[in-house]
């Protein structure tokens, strides 16, 4: 642009140019760097947001501590403030330790952080007064914006971004501790004398995506009190951050999270990500402290409306034990409701988690059950509400049906089912008769060679577990009846073909439905010389060729032998027209 061959006036419109460009750029740094200092001074006004929601719920919390009208929660709440003076100790000395480094840096790039006021950089010092407030700083009145070697230095990764030392380093150990150390003081002081739970931190520092992080906290949380859960799960992903990961493009493998935040970081830059983990530090800790406010009745739920509600069964059996259970819509565990059934107080100890336990035996007729419940606002004015419960009672009673016949067979599965009317579950017990369970009924089989059976019918309450016999029942004990013949699908006494080829023994018109096998057969056929035998159902040669000597319109018969499911031999005879 200025090369030698150039006239002097072209010479210096190309200098004016470089000139130009060179005060472009500095503009456009410029305008980053004032860029960061406003993203900064957000990050510090979100500080105190945050600072201040944790404050509104710690001094809620210890209101509740000093509130003697209360003693039950008031001695929760005690222990709890303890919990949260823990977790403010461990917030105060991550505060402290980034505020240091901020400092640090600042004095290492030469600008002045002794004096305080609004014309300096300090605008407000840190105070053991208010030990959870970052310093104030206005970061407008920093001379050095841009320079980077000093946080770097500060940083610990002046000679390797890949592995900090020194304050860089502390800072990232201290970091992930808070992350844990909180997380398991959330956990533990959620333990009751009944229950104790705890929180082991997996130290998530590695990962690929954050659906990981998500599923290996879902297994740490298995001693976390289930209302905790998802609280403590946010907390403690919101303090994760991936330890080792690459820096442009992947040209730079397993650079460590200090590296890659402060590496060539503008001082106003570094100090704006040191707030933002001040940031994230103050979120916990207002989070923690909520989610332990809510412990203690009064917390973050409220109501303007309520009701009085009573529930329990909607049909009870004679002389059966009823429960109920009366509760307000909405209530404060920690201050329980006074109840009363008719004229009568409920006792205190069948009063809890806002409820009352009441029982009461059922009379012959339907129940219609009242009273009132009473709780108190905050102000310890009663609110007082009827309430009512409509039961309907049964009278126990078991009822046994045999769907085929008023009997009970020998050698054969009687079909049996029964109802214990009232009750969720009916059992049936036999004496005589071996009942056996068969989906949604029995199959009952007679043994003994008694004349008669009985079957008992007892309901059980499957909530209660309480089983009451409701009767016995009994039944005459019979033999199987003799089937009918049948010559093909004709049964004995009616026409026949003489094509037909096959005997069946079977009930004709009957529920029962018995197996019967033809053992032999004797065939007569009107005028014929002899009769024709065979062995089982299908008839001989023999037999066939007997068959055919019968004229039409005569008659012929068979003696059989047959068995069926009880074993027992039957000769069974039957006569058929051609």
């Amino acid at each position: 642009m200025a090369g030698g061959k150039e006239t002097p006036r072209q010479k210096m419109i190309g200098m004016m140019y470089l000139v130009l460009t060179a005060l472009l750029a500095l503009n456009v740094s410029k305008a980053i760097l004032d860029a960061f200092v406003a993203i900064e001074e957000n990050i510090q006004i979100s500080n105190l947001n945050e600072y201040g929601r944790g404050e509104e719920k710690r001094l809620d919390l210890k209101e509740v501590a000093e509130d003697k009208s209360n003693p039950e929660a008031m001695k929760k709440a005690k222990i709890l403030m303890g919990v949260v003076d823990k977790i403010d100790k461990m917030t105060i000395d991550q505060i402290k330790l980034l505020d240091g480094l901020k400092m640090e840096i600042l004095e290492k790039c030469g600008e002045n952080v002794k004096e305080v006021g609004p014309e300096f950089i300090v605008t407000k010092a840190y105070t053991d007064k208010d030990p959870l407030k970052p310093i104030r700083m206005n970061l407008m009145k920093v001379d050095g914006k841009d320079k980077y070697d000093e946080p770097m230095d500060v940083m610990g990764i002046a000679d390797d971004i890949k592995r900090p030392t020194g304050n860089g380093i502390k800072m990232w150990d201290s970091y992930m501790k808070f992350r844990g150390d909180l997380a398991s003081l959330i956990a533990s002081s959620a333990s009751t004398k009944e229950k104790k739970y705890s929180f082991k931190d997996p130290n998530i520092r590695n990962y690929k995506e954050i659906a990981e992080v998500s599923k290996t906290l879902d297994k740490a949380m298995k001693n976390v009190a289930p209302d905790d859960q998802d609280m403590l799960k946010k907390i403690y992903m919101s303090l994760t951050k991936k330890e080792l990961d690459d820096m442009h493009e992947g040209e730079i493998k397993d650079v460590h999270w200090i590296g890659r935040t402060f590496d060539h970081s503008p001082s106003v830059a570094a100090l704006a990500s040191l707030s933002s983990l001040q940031k994230e530090i103050l979120t916990a800790r207002a989070d923690a402290v909520s989610l332990i406010r809510l412990r203690v009745g009064g917390g973050e739920y409220s109501f303007n409306k309520i009701m009085a509600l009573a529930y329990g069964p909607e049909v009870v059996n004679q002389n059966e034990d009823v429960e109920l259970q009366v509760l307000m819509a909405a209530f404060d565990s920690d201050k329980q409701p006074s109840v009363t059934m008719g004229n009568a107080p409920v006792s205190k100890e069948n009063i809890r988690d806002g409820k009352a336990f009441i029982k009461t035996k059922a009379g012959s007729t339907e129940m219609n059950l009242s009273g009132t419940i009473t709780i108190l606002n905050k102000s310890g004015v009663a609110k007082t509400l009827p309430w009512t419960k409509k039961i309907q009672v049964m009278k126990p009673q078991g009822t046994v049906s045999l769907p085929e016949l008023n009997v009970l067979y020998k050698g054969y599965a009687n079909k049996v089912e029964g109802v214990a009317s009232g009750y969720d579950k009916t059992i049936l017990t036999g004496s005589g008769v071996t009942l056996t369970q068969n989906g949604t009924g029995y199959i009952g089989t007679v043994s003994g060679a008694g004349k008669t059976a009985s079957i008992t019918v007892a309901g059980r309450n499957t909530t209660t577990n309480k089983t009451v016999t409701l009767g016995s029942f009994p039944f005459r004990v019979m033999t199987l009846p003799n089937p009918s013949l049948f010559f093909g699908a004709t049964e004995e006494g009616g026409k026949a073909s003489k094509v037909e080829t096959r005997l069946f023994a079977k009930y004709s018109n009957s529920p029962l439905n018995a197996t019967f096998t033809v053992l032999e057969y004797e065939l007569n056929v009107a005028g014929a010389p002899r009769p024709a035998k065979g062995a089982g159902n299908v008839l001989s040669g023999e037999a066939m060729n007997l068959l055919k000597q019968a004229k039409p319109g005569s008659q012929i018969s068979f003696m059989t032998k047959v068995v069926g499911p009880d074993k027992i031999q039957r000769k069974k005879g039957g006569v058929f027209t051609i």
